[in-house]
């Protein structure tokens, strides 16, 4: 990859999603850092001027309810996490409306749950939502829902939430500002020689197991979350940047093109929106278990998928809802949108295509998944 790539990509760039983590905001955990945050906005309002697009993805509400709170570490008890988020949420809101205006900016708070992004109708409707506050020239400032969310349907970390935003308004960039200077071949709280990756793939397998895994005590994400978040934005074209939001001017310096954190690219053409929505359900509805013959159709020659090829149905679930498609040894190979239901795939699966009619008494296609509604992972 050419040294000069960032320099000439960078400035060509028009809608970001800016993802801050809570370490940056809440000066780990203390409570928010205002002087910061004022930084930070002072900077996306500069870039808004220039004609930047910005949606903010903003981590902290759990973090400052606690400092408001006066806890320590963050509560076990899902409750307690939801009223920290309650309490947070007041403030950093708050704080953001206030320094945005300062440049003569409004803002607009957008919670978004897993439920959100996973009912397609609701997912259109959120599009649209930020699409004309976007327009409007309004800068949403969005949060996972922790108030209303449980466990077994969060997202789960900002960065995944900064990832499917990303795909949801089909930014050119995802800047992920964090409290590390970016992606290292290995840990560089551990090794000395470790080296930056200033510039890669986002889908190259070796990043992951770079990343390692946890984060800090007041953070859900680590390094690792944010490769991952690089890949789902990739799906729909997007770039991602993972840099230090301490160094001076950040955001600035990489719209300018300079060579800050690592740039982690797409190396595929984006996926069309209802692909997009579907590789981004991280809550499958069921899970369709595929012989040899039929991985090799979906994942070699771009097939649909038939009954034929289906050796065992998981879950319950209905005609239209995403399902996973794993091989014979338990490998997620792709989602998609399924055409029957659980019960009526039990009961055609290892059948061929023209006796479904037989076994169920109609047809509503010959395929379990369609081609166009199915997904490579």
């Amino acid at each position: 990859m050419q040294s000069n790539y960032r320099s000439e990509f960078m400035p060509k760039t028009q809608r970001w999603v800016v993802k801050i983590g809570s370490a940056l905001l809440t000066r780990d955990g203390q409570g928010l850092d205002r002087e910061a945050l004022a930084d930070w906005a002072g900077q996306m309002a500069r870039l808004h001027q220039q004609g930047i697009e910005i949606v903010l993805v903003s981590s902290g509400a759990v973090a400052e309810g606690m400092s408001r709170m006066g806890w320590k570490t963050k509560p076990k008890a899902l409750f307690e996490k939801q009223a920290a988020a309650a309490i947070g949420q007041m403030g950093l809101i708050h704080a953001y409306e206030t320094v945005f205006q300062q440049h003569g900016f409004h803002s607009a708070q957008v919670l978004l749950t897993h439920d959100d992004l996973a009912n397609r109708r609701r997912y259109l409707n959120a599009r649209s939502t930020l699409t004309t506050l976007i327009e409007l020239k309004v800068i949403p400032v969005i949060n996972e829902n922790d108030t209303v969310a449980f466990d077994e349907i969060r997202l789960g970390d900002n960065d995944t939430l900064g990832a499917l935003v990303a795909n949801l308004v089909e930014a050119d960039v995802l800047v992920i500002l964090t409290d590390q200077s970016g992606l290292y071949d290995k840990d560089p709280r551990k090794f000395a020689d470790a080296q930056l990756i200033h510039e890669g793939r986002a889908n190259n397998p070796d990043y992951v197991e770079f990343a390692g895994g946890a984060g800090t005590l007041i953070g859900s994400g680590g390094m690792r979350t944010k490769v991952l978040a690089a890949q789902r934005a990739s799906r729909s074209g997007c770039a991602t940047v993972i840099a230090s939001g301490r160094e001076p001017l950040v955001l600035e310096r990489l719209r300018a093109g300079e060579m800050l954190g690592t740039l982690l690219l797409p190396d595929a053409a984006p996926l069309a929106a209802r692909k997009q929505w579907i590789a981004g359900q991280l809550a499958a509805k069921g899970t369709l278990w595929l012989d040899s013959g039929a991985a090799d159709a979906i994942l070699k020659t771009g097939k649909s998928l038939l009954p034929i090829g289906v050796t065992r149905v998981e879950g319950v679930f209905d005609r239209g809802e995403v399902v996973s498609c794993v091989s014979e040894d338990g490998r997620l190979i792709a989602k998609g949108l399924v055409n029957y239901s659980s019960e009526e795939a039990i009961r055609i699966k290892r059948q061929p295509s023209k006796s479904i009619e037989q076994v169920l008494g109609y047809v509503d296609a010959p395929e379990l998944i369609h081609r166009d509604n199915l997904v490579l992972l």
